[in-house]
């Protein structure tokens, strides 16, 4: 009987030394698969989950997927072929919770917010400094900030997420608006305490300024209009950003002459922000604050100087006119030698897909129309000529001669900002015969930088949160300190609005902001639709202030129902 005991007295012991180690034993440790357990060990993967939000980024605003929906179907743009059906050509048809589109974004920017969060909980066990640590949870958290802003102004209230998910749920429910805007506000805030001065950062990378920015333009939406105040003030003064004034960078000294518009382009110094490498503030822009930048031939640099435009920054693609295909003259002959060119005639390989408002090329400018550089010719192009030597017409404008084409498809040819793409710059491999300066049709991309955002912004944000608080004089200021830089007539403090703030964010910042984000976020987007867009003014509702939740994301979230915005089935 004692041999017994004494027997089963070991298998116990025993059983209870394994059992101290059973929950090492039975927990899985990835080893030939990257996982969160693995991937962010050392500063080097931090950094590397950080670059991936920077290129997730990059692709929402800018794939050509992706940042329409931000631009068309607003005050400023519309569906270049006159569709409502299709490209987010219109609301009522488009903007549905079964669109693929919505869904897009509504994962994007959550992929976003996941990943950040990751990111900040594989912090606390990594070997990392304080100060590493103290950096790579800065960025995180701005860029959770930066996709809420999308979230928060597009769909209104959002399920608020802040902690790593690590297993399925189904129970998200809506946070409301301002208690995203006030996590938004603590993101920002830690942000722009930690991160690094704009000086010490390269091209491409957030600084402090840019979460000031950021940080102001969320005090704003909580109408805190003194702290926005602040904030945008912090990026304004500091010694190292300023308005461009005099002309710089490429091209500053060369004015190409344009064959087929007969003239040489002048240009200025908002036409040198766009040229190719200006935007950069290595090449001398003090007033970049954060760009998405690419690279010509370089694995993750997105551009090829072959051609193609795999859907990546096609900007030049999607806003720029199509003349340069079956456009006949007035005796019914081919005008065109059906090539796209490197010129300001034909803006390069665009097929159509996005044309500027009334409101954009014509009502914005006519207090200034002879005096505002962002209304000369070769900021915005108003003319195309004929370009077959074989058409008597060769050389002439094809706007005051407009053959049957023309007349019938005037989608063929469109005014337009020159800003989508880059005369007498694209990649020598893109030509197909450098001497006539035709192109490739498979161009299309956009083969520079592109502002996420610029100082201009921040004046105009400021003045804004002046305005807010009922100040006209500081606003008017703030203004003025941009139209001055583009020899535009100063505003009055007593013609300060917000609709004269819009109308100034439009001609200084068109096809830069993600406008459709901003009037989203200042509640003016149906307002100004019905007023500015002839396409879209009939068919866009008073519940499209707001887009729909994706149905598959309410079907997916089973055991909490997540109530739908109003006035969507």
């Amino acid at each position: 009987m004692k041999t017994i005991i004494k027997f089963a007295t070991i298998v116990l012991l025993a059983c209870g030394v394994f059992a101290c180690n059973e929950q090492k034993i039975l927990r899985e440790e990835p080893l030939d698969f990257f996982s969160p357990e693995n991937s962010f060990v050392t500063y080097e993967n931090f950094q590397s989950g950080l670059t991936d939000l920077y290129a997730k980024v990059r692709e929402i605003c800018y794939a050509s997927t992706e940042y329409k929906p931000y631009l068309t179907a607003t005050d400023i743009a519309q569906d270049g072929r006159y569709q409502l059906t299709a490209r987010f050509g219109g609301h009522t048809n488009y903007l549905v919770p079964t669109n693929n589109d919505v869904l897009l974004h509504w994962r994007s920017w959550y992929k976003i917010v996941s990943n950040a969060n990751t990111i900040i909980a594989r912090l606390e066990p990594s070997k990392l400094s304080a100060d590493q640590k103290k950096q790579v949870e800065a960025e995180a958290r701005f860029f959770r900030a930066f996709a809420y802003r999308f979230l928060v102004y597009l769909w209104g209230d959002v399920p608020l997420v802040t902690e790593e998910v690590t297993a399925p749920r189904r129970d998200f429910t809506r946070t409301p608006k301002n208690d995203v805007l006030q996590q938004m506000v603590l993101d920002a805030t830690f942000a722009a305490e930690n991160l690094p001065a704009i000086n010490s950062v390269t091209d491409g990378k957030i600084s402090n300024l840019v979460a000031y920015h950021l940080l102001a333009e969320t005090y704003i939406s909580l109408q805190n209009y003194d702290k926005a105040i602040e904030a945008a003030s912090v990026v304004i003064n500091d010694g190292n950003v300023g308005l461009m004034t005099e002309r710089f960078g490429s091209m500053a000294t060369q004015n190409p002459t344009d064959n087929f518009l007969k003239f040489t382009q002048p240009g200025d110094v908002y036409w040198d922000l766009f040229r190719v490498g200006n935007q950069r503030r290595s090449r001398g822009n003090r007033e970049a604050l954060w760009l998405a930048t690419y690279e010509i031939d370089i694995p993750g640099g997105i551009l090829q100087s072959s051609g193609g435009y795999f859907h990546f920054h096609t900007l030049e693609r999607v806003a720029g006119p199509v003349p340069w295909i079956t456009l006949k003259d007035p005796d019914g002959n081919e005008g065109v030698i059906g090539l796209p060119m490197s010129d300001y005639n034909t803006a390069g390989a665009g097929v159509s897909l996005m044309m500027n408002t009334e409101y954009f090329l014509n009502d914005l400018w006519k207090e200034d129309w002879n005096t505002d550089i962002r209304n000369a010719p070769h900021n915005i192009v108003r003319d195309f000529v004929y370009t077959n030597p074989a058409s008597k017409w060769y050389g002439k404008s094809a706007v005051k001669n407009p053959g049957s084409t023309l007349i019938a498809q005037p989608w063929r040819w469109y005014p337009h900002p020159s800003k989508i793409t880059t005369p007498h710059q694209h990649p020598d491999g893109v030509y197909v015969d450098k001497t006539l300066g035709t192109i490739k049709n498979t161009a299309g991309a956009l083969y520079r930088d592109q502002y996420l955002l610029r100082l201009p912004e921040t004046y105009l944000l400021r003045a804004e949160a002046y305005l807010g608080k009922g100040d006209q004089v500081d606003a008017a200021a703030d203004i003025n300190v941009v139209r001055n830089r583009s020899k535009a007539t100063p505003v009055a403090p007593g013609k300060v609005t917000i609709d004269y703030i819009l109308d100034e964010r439009a001609r200084e910042l068109v096809y830069e902001e993600p406008r459709r984000v901003t009037l989203h976020r200042v509640g003016k987007l149906v307002e100004r639709v019905r007023k500015y867009n002839t396409l879209n003014k009939d068919e866009i509702k008073d519940y499209h202030g707001l887009w729909p939740i994706p149905f598959s994301e309410i079907e997916a979230n089973k055991d909490v129902q997540m109530v739908q915005n109003p006035g969507y089935l």
